[in-house]
């Protein structure tokens, strides 16, 4: 039954990349990066505002980095991936996230102080280079033109993620979860409000309002709550191995729900990619010296 948590949050995440995808066409990006974090935050202040203002006086001098994660993990990355659905498919936005935990570990050495192991390397060199091969649909030599806009747009998401990963590694602010996500939620609203007003249209259509509350509902809380359960009771280490059934999950259902298809370079790519993530997330314990007894 654990593991239900952390199953419940990939297949959640991978049906985000869906809904990131649907919503082209059906709703501005603009307006759907905003009413995310709005109902979101909405649902959460009941639960969350009397002790976010019991420690208002902690929070204040702390607003600078909570400003600085809700740009990162709330505005730029979400916003991102709503205007990548012009231009890539939903298997992409799927692969192309799963690199998050790869970059963070990079991102973790400046930031962190923390030093890649020799197997670290090798999984980041194998999952570029299955990135690479797959974006470039196989023709490594023509990279520049299989990649589109929609997947820079999305490395660009997955860099900003993961250092927003880091720097709540770096900052340890003193909240709980929640708390701290509902500051960063109410800042996210604020910063978006500019982009909700520069889109052509805010409305949420009878056929828009479902990708928006699966939005905000499902990837924006009831994902979070299951993988920080998944982490409480399995671990770190055991929950992050999950995440890399999220591409695989995600590209199954594209090929149902959008008719996407999968050709080779993706079966090759996407899984360089994957094996590359997991050998990042590897890690040894160091040996245990044997002492020896002192004679008597």
């Amino acid at each position: 039954m654990l593991y239900l948590f952390p199953l419940l949050a990939v297949f959640i995440w991978a049906g985000n990349s869906i809904v990131n995808k649907l919503s082209f066409g059906m709703i501005e990006p603009e307006a759907i990066a905003f009413y995310r974090w709005f109902f979101a935050m909405l649902i959460l202040t009941p639960f969350v505002i009397k002790p976010v203002w019991q420690k208002r006086h902690i929070i204040q001098p702390l607003l600078p980095k909570f400003a600085t994660l809700a740009l990162l993990g709330m505005v730029l990355n979400q916003s991102l991936a709503y205007f990548a659905a012009a231009t890539t498919t939903a298997t992409n936005m799927a692969l192309i996230t799963s690199l998050v935990p790869m970059i963070s570990l990079f991102l973790a050495v400046p930031l962190l102080k923390q030093k890649l192991s020799p197997l670290a390397l090798i999984g980041m060199i194998i999952s570029l280079f299955g990135l690479v091969f797959m974006l470039s649909h196989g023709d490594i030599v023509n990279f520049s033109v299989g990649v589109t806009q929609g997947d820079m747009l999305l490395l660009i998401s997955a860099f900003m993620y993961a250092l927003y990963g880091v720097l709540i590694k770096r900052w340890q602010l003193p909240l709980a979860t929640w708390e701290s996500v509902y500051i960063q939620g109410v800042i996210a609203v604020v910063l978006l409000l500019p982009l909700l007003f520069s889109g052509s249209s805010m409305a949420i259509t009878t056929q828009s309002a479902p990708l928006v509350m699966y939005a905000a509902i499902a990837a924006s809380l009831l994902a979070p709550w299951a993988w920080i359960n998944g982490i409480n009771r399995l671990g770190a280490d055991s929950a992050s191995v999950f995440f890399n059934l999220m591409p695989i999950v995600a590209a199954v259902l594209a090929a149902i729900i959008l008719d996407e298809t999968l050709a080779i370079y993706h079966y090759i790519g996407g899984s360089m990619v994957i094996m590359g993530v997991m050998l990042v997330q590897i890690k040894f314990k160091p040996k245990a010296v044997p002492t020896l007894a002192c004679p008597k």
